[in-house]
């Protein structure tokens, strides 16, 4: 994860393809649920597949925290976690050394 560019955005199942864990978006998105704020990891960068931040009270805030440092990278959020993740999504293969 600490490959996303800042302004880019992955998926949970991007994430687990890259790792070799093909069809564990889930676990992806629990392991990043488990990390203690403040991360260097750009955790904020992973968003589900829908375009959508995942909003959820389990969450405990995070998912404001999230689209807060999205919008503070130019990747626009509406209220409802909704963005635009085909013009923000990171594509490894076309940057050289990612």
């Amino acid at each position: 994860m600490a490959r996303i560019p800042h302004g880019r955005l992955a998926t949970y199942g991007q994430i687990a393809d890259l790792i070799g864990a093909f069809g564990c978006a889930r676990q992806v998105g629990w392991a990043l649920r488990r990390l203690k704020l403040p991360s260097s990891v750009p955790w904020h960068r992973v968003v589900n597949a829908q375009g959508r931040i995942s909003m959820s009270l389990s969450r405990e805030g995070s998912d404001w925290i999230q689209r807060d440092f999205l919008l503070a990278e130019g990747i626009p959020v509406d209220e409802e976690g909704r963005l635009p993740l085909r013009q923000f999504l990171w594509h490894p293969d076309a940057h050289a050394g990612d």
